[in-house]
């Protein structure tokens, strides 16, 4: 580079810095230093959006809600293609690093400050709208050129950042603009010829409709558009996910990381669960490593298949619609959609129950054949093979049976007594390794159930097992579900599809709601139940829709709208900070389980390496719980790195079986001599009475603070070691919020 270029850009660096000076020492003013920073981010923004966005839905027409989506998909591709790429390449120092008296009104950000990414979003969206909406333009370029400004007087910008990205921020715009608007113009055309004809262009949502390409046929066009739509939503949602596990947003958690370990010890079954989760393991790992994509690839691909056999199951004995609307309820219900990237027995046990639905359906028509059958015999085992709750699933061909009149013909024949063969078949690795460990998996099933409990009819859980149910299912598909339940006794004599999914999922669903009267159950137990419910929800309501009722398409979009906020948050919790500039506290975070697991391993690994130095022995890692355990043998390297035959973490002793550990060789016999470090989560403090008014009043002090000692290291290991000393708790601290607290025990000496 030459001297007359190097001595340039030290002039535009040394102006930059100028005027950064100007704006924000020299222009310093009391009104700017109230007002400027709620440009740069307030409590009002995101809700005023919202309400924005929900009238553009509402009442905004064709125009309005294609804006919304040019809106999204632009300036979501543009900020993470385009901005975060550049801030991360170029990763140029915030201003207050190169002015140490900067006035600095806000935040100090973690990313770099080229380009600025307010300036961009908001140049972007004010192009984008000036596109739709030529008059935006004297609202929002002032508000643009305000935010542009904020960001340079709160002190964390250089003007060239904002100046770049505003420049950047158009840019994309229009070249988003542009892509989208030329693939709807080629694609469109050929893949979705209706909707081209009625709008040939999604920038001038006004131009005349245009006539449907040649050889396009009127009988067939709709069905097939419906199915392509279905398989790019499909495809999306699978390239989404892939991304996001792989991200690292967020991490494995307990049950994740434990049938890991599972992976690494394959056999024909497991102390709580059949062996499916960890032949799963073992092949996503296999192919990606031990790492957080390696762990849940299956789960992505597992729905992308789920989806596919709903969509053309659907389209085949309803209409295409029906199945596109399927696919779109099952990914907008939070429980499905998080399912659809942790990686646990339930994703297994829905998509072998959904299969075996689909297939079923064939087998019980008076046409079904014996293969049919077995085919579904040998789907309902390896569902049993992933999760036990899919024996109930016989129930629900029995209960068909029985509400179904015409199907009970098949019992007269072979087939669906073959299908329990195969399925009994498919429990032998089960009933063979239970049979080796004196039954263990029947009593801890039995325990989970509280079978040991009295029954005692109480209504404690039975509403907050509805109440789970509804959000996790979405309440407005939770509404539409069981009205569809209730309602289809008045046609269940001609319509036996009907029937079928309310059998399929009325065992599951009903049965465990009933259960809740004797006990807690677990909002995922009802897993299997929700794809058929939704199936029935599709069903009802498309026929109502079909016979007039015209109010279906309004809660539909209600209900798209507001499962499409909780799979969201779901998957980034941080949204509310977005939105109220306060952190949701841990405690009541549902991200916190998948979160924090690093620094924990980080804090562990320190103390480790203390106790180390003492003296030159080897030291073990003990953990107080399953969760921990696996956590720390994932996240530690030197641990992950000795899997299998060389384990540098194990569960503490325990006289009777409480997790899988206890059938592996534990570290009794193998280690005599070694000093140990025990590790124990600590439950967070209890929230202060009316900590959620404390929380919006933006309090930290939430919590009561509770000096009794609840953690305390098991007689077994008191008893293996010479001496036992405690470290004290330390601290998991994540975004300047306390995750959780873990409790350390240095133990000297393992005798034995």
């Amino acid at each position: 580079m030459s001297v007359a270029t190097l001595g340039a850009m030290a002039w535009l660096e040394s102006m930059d810095l100028s005027l950064f000076r100007f704006i924000n020492l020299k222009l310093s003013n009391p009104v700017f230093d109230a007002l400027m920073p709620q440009f740069a981010g307030n409590a009002w923004f995101v809700p005023v959006l919202v309400l924005i966005a929900a009238g553009l839905l509402w009442k905004g027409g064709a125009r309005g809600r294609i804006f919304l989506l040019m809106l999204a998909l632009v300036i979501g591709a543009g900020d993470a293609l385009v901005i975060n790429k550049i801030k991360k390449s170029v990763d140029r120092p915030r201003p207050f690093h190169a002015v140490p008296e900067a006035k600095l009104l806000v935040g100090k950000g973690g990313s770099g400050a080229m380009p600025s990414s307010h300036t961009s979003t908001w140049a972007a969206a004010a192009f984008i709208a000036f596109v739709y909406y030529r008059r935006s333009w004297r609202v929002l370029v002032p508000l643009a050129a305000c935010v542009g400004f904020s960001r340079i007087y709160v002190g964390v910008h250089h003007p060239s950042d904002v100046l770049a990205g505003a420049i950047l921020g158009a840019g994309y715009a229009a070249a988003g603009l542009w892509g989208v608007e030329s693939l709807w113009r080629f694609a469109a055309r050929r893949w979705f010829p209706l909707w081209w004809s009625c709008l040939p262009s999604l920038i001038d949502v006004n131009a005349p409709p245009q006539s449907l390409p040649s050889g396009v046929s009127l009988a067939t066009a709709p069905a097939q558009q419906w199915l392509r739509l279905g398989y790019l939503l499909i495809g999306a949602l699978f390239i989404f996910r892939v991304l996001y596990i792989n991200s690292g947003a967020i991490e494995l958690s307990e049950d994740e990381a434990y049938q890991w370990l599972w992976s690494k010890h394959l056999a024909l079954s497991y102390y709580s669960k059949p062996l499916g989760i960890a032949v799963a393991q073992f092949i996503g790992t296999s192919i990606w490593g031990d790492r957080e994509l390696g762990v849940r690839f299956l789960s992505p691909v597992i729905s992308m298949v789920l989806s596919v056999f709903l969509l053309r199951f659907m389209a085949r004995e309803v209409n295409a619609a029906a199945g596109f609307w399927t696919v779109v309820l099952c990914s907008t219900a939070p429980l499905l959609a998080v399912g659809s990237t942790l990686m646990t027995v339930d994703p297994l046990l829905v998509l072998f129950w959904t299969a075996a639905m689909v297939v079923g359906w064939r087998a019980v028509q008076p046409t079904g054949t014996t293969g049919q059958w077995l085919a579904t015999g040998l789907l309902m085992g390896l569902g049993f093979l992933s999760k036990y709750t899919a024996a109930i699933q016989i129930a629900s061909f029995a209960l068909f049976f029985l509400l179904w009149k015409p199907s009970r013909i098949q019992l007269r024949r072979a087939g669906p007594w073959l299908a329990l063969v195969v399925f009994a078949l498919c429990m032998t690795p089960v009933l063979v390794w239970n049979a080796q460990h004196g039954w263990i998996t029947v009593h801890h099933v039995g325990e989970n159930a509280k079978l040991d409990k009295p029954w005692k009819p109480t209504l404690a859980y039975f509403f907050e097992f509805a109440g789970s149910e509804a959000g996790l299912m979405n309440p407005v598909y939770f509404v539409a579900a069981i009205w569809a339940s209730i309602a289809l006794w008045k046609q269940r004599e001609r319509n036996p599809l009907l029937v079928y999914f309310f059998a399929m999922s009325a065992p599951v669903f009903y049965g465990y709601w009933l259960y809740s009267l004797h006990s807690r159950i677990l909002p995922n137990w009802i897993a299997a139940a929700v794809v058929p419910m939704f199936c029935l929800a599709v069903v009802y309501w498309d026929q109502r829709w079909r016979a007039g009722a015209r109010a279906v398409p309004r809660w539909l979009l209600a209900g798209f709208v507001f499962g499409t906020i909780g799979v969201i948050f779901c998957h980034d919790t941080g949204i509310v900070h977005e939105i109220s500039k306060r952190r949701l506290p841990p405690k009541v975070d549902p991200l916190r389980r998948v979160d924090g697991w690093h620094e924990t391993a980080q804090i562990v690994g320190e103390a480790r390496k203390g106790l180390l130095a003492e003296g030159g022995k080897e030291v073990l890692i003990l953990g107080s719980h399953y969760g921990v355990t696996g956590l720390m043998s994932f996240y530690l390297p030197e641990a992950r790195a000795g899997l299998p035959d060389n384990p540098l973490v194990y569960f503490r002793t325990s006289d009777k079986p409480k997790n899988q550990f206890y059938f592996w060789p534990g570290y009794r016999g193998r280690h005599q001599g070694a000093n140990a470090l025990y590790v124990d989560e600590e439950s967070l403090p209890k929230f202060k009475k009316g900590w959620f008014s404390l929380w919006l009043a933006g309090r930290k002090d939430l919590y009561v603070e509770d000096d009794r000692d609840r953690t305390k290291v098991p007689k077994e290991v008191l008893e293996e070691f010479e001496s036992v000393t405690d470290l004290g708790t330390r601290a998991v601290v994540v975004r300047g919020q306390v995750l959780r607290r873990v409790r350390l025990f240095a133990c000297r000496n393992l005798l034995r």
